[in-house]
């Protein structure tokens, strides 16, 4: 099951991870996938805390172009320490903006006398405003109160004013947001199981053969297909899964277990190694890694975020399958025998790095056709392989 977080504010930890993703040029909307906090919640932390110096260097007080859009700091920037920039120099420091985070925080919990008699007074001048149509920001300003936005919609919601939701001017028109399901891995999953860790222990297991996992997208919100790619002989399966969450996800690889164990195989066995991205469909780990007896039998390694060249071998035949089905196809009417017959063409593709052989050929020499078709992927003459979307008419 997964943790849920029990803080909301930006740690020590997010901070410095801040620090370093700007420091290699990632944009807000990456940070905020590193960290699991909204993009916007990292670009008023930048901006929050922006360090102005000059050096030696700087001629002028204008501010650098680069200055007026994200991410509004010089941490990526190659030129930062060259003579060649006469600008002054905006950073992001992680242990600055925590010590200032701190302050502020430790001023905020002093907190703000208020007796019963001027928390009335405050509620008969905001109830009198927002009769009038006056937004709550509006009156806070013109009034000087010392109270904020929320607590002041808080205390409405909790019947303490006089007035209601229905009297607000734009409050009532607005629906809850719907939680909307995380389309990433967590942090707490991928711990001892990052990409510094995958090649440690290829090192420390003498670099065992592993496969790689991805997953094909059709029309947004629709079905998808998770890919199994044995690297060592370019042989891809494909499950068809109704959407992109990490329960179908975990329920289709299962059932692949199970058919495999009926047929006297092992998931295990043949993905002993699964090295894949930070998909939120790949976030149950726990199920994708053990049997159905609960034992570990796969160990699953999770990519740098944005780095698919770490897994070059099934995004290199991604593009034979995407010879069949276009990007942008949608995938809803496909079965999970239309999947099998995709892939039973794009595994008979003879390669020239196998000398002339084609992946079903290695994979069922080194194991066998039965394992093969347990799979999902049956023999196709190399004379009738269609590469084509013709071959879904």
């Amino acid at each position: 099951m997964m943790n849920e977080k029990k803080y909301k504010h930006l740690t020590q930890q997010d901070r410095l991870e801040i620090q370093e993703c700007l420091n290699k040029g990632m944009s807000f909307k990456d940070i905020g996938k590193r960290i699991e906090k909204d993009q916007t919640t990292v670009s008023k932390e930048v901006k929050k805390h922006i360090k102005t110096f000059t050096n030696s260097y700087t001629t002028t007080d204008e501010t650098c172009p680069k200055h007026l859009k994200a991410p509004f700091v010089c941490n990526g920037c190659n030129r930062r320490s060259s003579s060649s920039c006469h600008y002054p120099k905006r950073l992001y420091h992680a242990k600055e903006a925590q010590t200032e985070y701190r302050e502020l925080l430790t001023e905020a919990r002093e907190g703000i006398p208020l007796n019963k008699e001027s928390f009335y007074e405050t509620e008969a001048a905001i109830s009198a405003a927002v009769r009038k149509g006056q937004h709550i920001y509006h009156i806070i300003q013109s009034n000087n109160f010392p109270t904020s936005k929320t607590s002041i919609y808080r205390h409405i919601n909790k019947g303490y004013y006089s007035i209601s939701n229905i009297d607000l001017p734009r409050a009532v028109k607005f629906k809850p947001r719907r939680a909307k399901q995380s389309e990433f891995v967590p942090k707490w999953a991928k711990e001892g199981r990052t990409y510094a860790d995958f090649l440690q222990f290829l090192e420390q297991n003498d670099s065992p053969e592993y496969a790689e996992m991805d997953s094909l997208i059709g029309r947004p919100g629709g079905k998808i297909i998770v890919t199994l790619h044995v690297n060592a002989f370019d042989f891809m399966v494909g499950l068809l899964c109704d959407n992109k969450t990490a329960a179908a996800t975990a329920a289709k690889i299962n059932e692949l277990k199970d058919r495999l164990t009926r047929c006297g195989f092992s998931f295990g066995d043949l993905f002993p190694i699964l090295l894949t991205d930070n998909g939120g469909e790949f976030s149950c780990v726990n199920e994708i890694e053990c049997d159905q007896n609960d034992l570990r039998k796969t160990k699953v390694f999770f990519c740098e975020p944005n780095a698919p060249y770490e897994k070059p071998h099934i995004e290199k035949n991604h593009t034979l399958f995407r010879d069949i089905v276009p990007t942008g196809t949608s995938f809803d009417d496909f079965s999970q025998q239309t999947v099998d017959l995709i892939f039973s063409h794009v595994n008979a593709v003879k390669r020239k790095q196998f000398n002339g052989k084609s992946p079903y050929d290695l994979f069922t020499f080194s194991y066998s056709s039965e394992l093969a078709s347990a799979l999902g992927i049956s023999f196709v003459d190399p004379k009738n392989v269609i590469q084509s979307p013709a071959l879904l008419n």
